[in-house]
């Protein structure tokens, strides 16, 4: 099996102003998450980067950047653009690993590549993990994901879902069982399919959500879900984040 990693970066952040350039003992953050996502089997780890800032750091630390448009409206629209200028299409497996996940787990990304490639039956794959507080699970910004018999993702949604209808009530610690799942932000894609994406139309369900992925079982697509025993370390959306994620890296 071969499968390219795919990093889409851009400057602009509202709640941490040119995020993929953050600092981490010394390396920029999308350079960080690069080297973190080549331990994994991936064939190539390419930056898709909005800014010309952003391809010279990758550049200087000798990690392959492919410059795109900065006028994408979502992430999936840069990788499009990518699949098209690396000559990606058909089967071609690609897993796009966020440019704020710089503790990603290498073995989770090969997990998820894996799953794509024997599952015909599904354009996408991604990962999930047990929830264990019922804080995670009350969290609008913790995202939930209910699979089907043949691990397929049914519905993914910020309420907490499966809703356990004679158990707990809101805002209680008792979680059911089997545990609820979590999602976690890593995705696979068939290369025709990523290219495609953009051009379907936004689902009502997703922009209730304000989850892209809702749009890919709303026009009748399947997405294979990996589920791990493991959390993943934390990733980087806030100045908070990004003390933390340093502070565990110089543990």
């Amino acid at each position: 099996m071969s499968f390219t990693v795919l990093v889409p970066a851009r400057l602009a952040s509202t709640r941490l102003p040119r995020k993929p350039l953050a600092d981490i003992g010394g390396l920029p953050m999308i350079v960080r998450v690069a080297q973190r996502a080549a331990l994994s089997s991936a064939a190539a780890v390419v930056v898709a980067a909005d800014h010309a800032d952003i391809v010279a750091a990758c550049e200087a630390h000798g990690v392959r950047v492919v410059p795109t448009r900065a006028d994408h409206a979502t992430g999936s629209d840069r990788l499009a653009e990518a699949c098209e200028k690396l000559g990606l299409d058909g089967g071609d497996v690609v897993i796009n690993v966020q440019g704020d996940e710089p503790l990603i787990d290498p073995a989770l990304i090969d997990a998820c590549a894996a799953l794509l490639d024997r599952r015909g039956d599904c354009v996408m794959s991604t990962a999930a993990h047990a929830i264990a507080s019922a804080a995670e699970l009350d969290n609008p910004n913790v995202v939930k994901v209910v699979l089907d018999a043949a691990g397929r993702a049914l519905y993914f949604s910020r309420a907490p879902i499966p809703w356990w209808r004679d158990g707990r009530a809101a805002g209680t610690a008792q979680i059911q069982s089997p545990a609820p799942l979590r999602h976690i932000g890593l995705y696979g894609y068939r290369a025709g399919f990523l290219r495609r994406f953009p051009t379907l139309p936004p689902a009502p369900i997703e922009q209730l959500e304000s989850l892209e992925q809702l749009r890919v079982l709303w026009h009748g697509e399947r997405i294979a879900v990996h589920v791990t025993d493991h959390a993943p370390g934390p990733g980087v959306d806030t100045p908070e984040d990004l003390a933390r994620v340093r502070a565990l890296l110089a543990a």
